[in-house]
């Protein structure tokens, strides 16, 4: 079972930055793939960035291309996620997840929630 538990979500101004962490316990982290979600009020959990487990390979939803960098450091048990230029748009509840599977379509990652079974408790970004 893997347990994950989210850091440094809070307030920022618009064109600032922000990392999240997500440390998973038990020693996890290197055995599963990693993304990071987020959820705005009455909207649907959508995949923000993916780090795969074999080969770290890095996928990013279009709307975060360039400007959120994903990466793991298994020593750590820990996944970051680094956000540059920040815009109101991307004020939501922040969600690490982590699981052996992931889909892909046309060649990119293609998030699906039920490809992960473990979810972290959700940290909030607002950005104004």
């Amino acid at each position: 079972h893997v347990q994950l538990v989210e850091s440094g979500g809070g307030s920022v101004q618009a064109g600032g930055s922000q990392i999240l962490s997500c440390a998973a316990t038990r020693g996890t982290s290197s055995n599963v793939h990693m993304a990071w979600f987020r959820q705005e009020p009455g909207k649907e959990r959508g995949g923000v960035a993916f780090s795969g487990l074999d080969d770290g390979s890095a996928y990013y939803a279009n709307s975060v291309k360039g400007r959120f960098t994903i990466s793991r450091h298994d020593a750590e048990n820990t996944v970051y996620l680094q956000m540059n230029r920040l815009t109101p748009e991307d004020t939501a509840i922040y969600y690490c997840a982590a699981g052996d599977r992931f889909t892909t379509r046309d060649g990119s990652w293609f998030p699906r929630v039920g490809d992960f079974p473990y979810w972290g408790q959700g940290t909030q970004v607002t950005v104004s």
